[in-house]
């Protein structure tokens, strides 16, 4: 058992190469258009429930523990709005793309010009062994591999050991151009320099307030981003055709608002210039190609979980 669904495609279009040359100029530039309304909108929708969440936690309301779950999931779901931004076709201008990616990568302890690099190399070669730096950590096969991915607590680790490795002594990354180096190392020293004049001024306040509002929610919250990731290529072809080594899945407006319409990522994956709020409409020109999609996460974590090894 694979745990996934594989859809038998009959059409004169046989790869996302061909479907892209299919399409007018007219329609790509429709479709490739960004908007900084648009943008604003979403990353409003977004930060507005992080903020409001954490104004309870930090008011005490009746049952503000439970209020961390939801806290952490919005907090570490800025991942797909640094993943727009890093496209920089989260909004028309490119210094907000800029400016809101760095602040989401810090939220997130993940450096934004590293995680660009890292990014554009998993578009090149998606779902390649050899060369797509997604898989240097291959998906759980067992079911102990499975909790222990899910927790969280791998990425975390990878994420920090990262960051200090690029503050200490530079990144080595093959997919980092040397030219850039510099930068990343210059980016990762000053996210660990915020980091410990936060530390030091909560310590000297002796507050608590970021370890309930951002640290400990994010900590929770990482679980449901581990296995909305999952359902992206887990248990897809190592092909090069992005309607097949790509999965879409169709879930509520709620998940596809929290994550930036991501969940269309086999069409994000076949035209990576399509913004967000375009990916709607690129779906329906789409649909018809796709070899993977689901329907919703629940039911993909089902038969993931079943394809496990003991």
């Amino acid at each position: 058992m694979t745990g996934q669904r594989t859809k038998e495609v009959q059409s004169p279009v046989s790869n996302h190469w061909e479907f892209l040359a299919s399409l007018s100029p007219q329609e790509k530039k429709r479709l490739t258009e960004k908007s900084d309304a648009r943008g604003i909108v979403a990353l409003a929708l977004h930060t507005g429930t992080i903020v409001a969440l954490a104004v309870l936690i930090a008011a005490k309301v009746p049952f503000w523990p439970l209020l961390m779950v939801p806290q952490g999931i919005a907090i570490v779901f800025l991942f797909t709005t640094l993943h727009e931004t890093i496209h920089r076709t989260a909004f028309a201008t490119p210094w907000i793309n800029d400016i809101v990616a760095r602040i989401c990568g810090f939220l997130i302890l993940l450096p934004a010009e590293w995680f660009r690099y890292f990014h554009f190399a998993h578009h090149r070669h998606t779902q390649d062994p050899e060369r797509d730096p997604e898989l240097a950590h291959p998906k759980p096969e067992t079911v102990v591999q499975y909790i222990i991915h899910v927790s969280g607590l791998p990425v975390w680790k990878s994420q920090i050991a990262t960051l200090i490795r690029h503050a200490v002594r530079g990144t080595r990354d093959d997919f980092v151009p040397q030219a850039a180096r510099p930068a990343i190392t210059r980016e990762a020293r000053r996210m660990l320099a915020a980091y410990v004049v936060l530390a030091a001024i909560s310590a000297a306040a002796g507050s608590t307030l970021l370890l309930f509002v951002w640290i400990i929610p994010a900590i929770l919250g990482q679980p449901f981003l581990r296995l909305y990731l999952l359902a992206e290529h887990g248990r897809c072809a190592f092909v090069a055709n992005m309607f097949e080594n790509s999965r879409t899945t169709f879930t509520n407006l709620l998940v596809r608002r929290l994550a930036w319409n991501m969940p269309y990522h086999a069409e994000h994956h076949a035209f990576p210039g399509v913004p967000f709020h375009r990916l709607p409409e690129f779906h329906r020109l789409t649909k018809s190609y796709l070899r993977e999609t689901e329907d919703g996460y629940v039911r993909f974590t089902g038969r993931y979980a079943r394809s496990l090894s003991g």
